[in-house]
């Protein structure tokens, strides 16, 4: 793997910890797609770094369980500014 590669999985997976960012918010961070920045923590960095992936791993599990609530209140939201 080359290393330029391996170091972005290493920095992306730091700042979903300190940021507690979706892959969506890193993705645009790092000004990749969203499947890169899931490669890059879900294979890459295991072999990498486990314990870093599982860290990074245990956020973005979190965020895909609070996902259907944040996606209800970004709904209501533009409906409330709609009829104002």
């Amino acid at each position: 793997m080359k290393d330029y590669i391996e170091e972005r999985a290493v920095e992306i997976a730091a700042y979903i910890i300190e940021n507690n960012a979706t892959v969506r918010q890193t993705a645009k961070q790092f000004r990749i797609s969203k499947s890169t920045v899931h490669k890059d923590v879900t294979e890459r960095l295991l072999q990498i770094n486990p314990s870093l992936a599982r860290e990074a791993r245990k956020v973005l599990d979190v965020n895909k369980s609070e996902r259907h609530i944040r996606g209800g209140l970004a709904t209501k939201e533009k409906y409330l500014h709609q009829h104002a």
